[in-house]
């Protein structure tokens, strides 16, 4: 599950989560291509979606502007 952005005249990643290297965890990806791993456990594959998909739904706009702030530093 990820949350992208078209910035720039293209697509961008900027949050996401997946269960890939064997666990759960949200990446966040950084206009610098920096990309950072948070672990999140979770007792089931279906607890982990819908921490996702809320998480998603309630700083969706918190994660955008913390990287179009990144942008403007860069």
């Amino acid at each position: 599950m990820r949350k992208i952005e078209f910035i720039s005249n293209e697509w961008v990643s900027i949050v996401r989560y997946d269960c890939a290297h064997g666990f759960f965890h949200r990446g966040i990806l950084y206009p610098n291509g920096d990309k950072e791993k948070q672990s999140i456990e979770m007792d089931s594959l279906k607890s982990a979606s819908q921490y996702a998909e809320q998480d998603l739904k309630d700083r969706w706009e918190w994660y955008r502007e913390r990287y179009m702030k990144r942008i403007k530093k860069k």
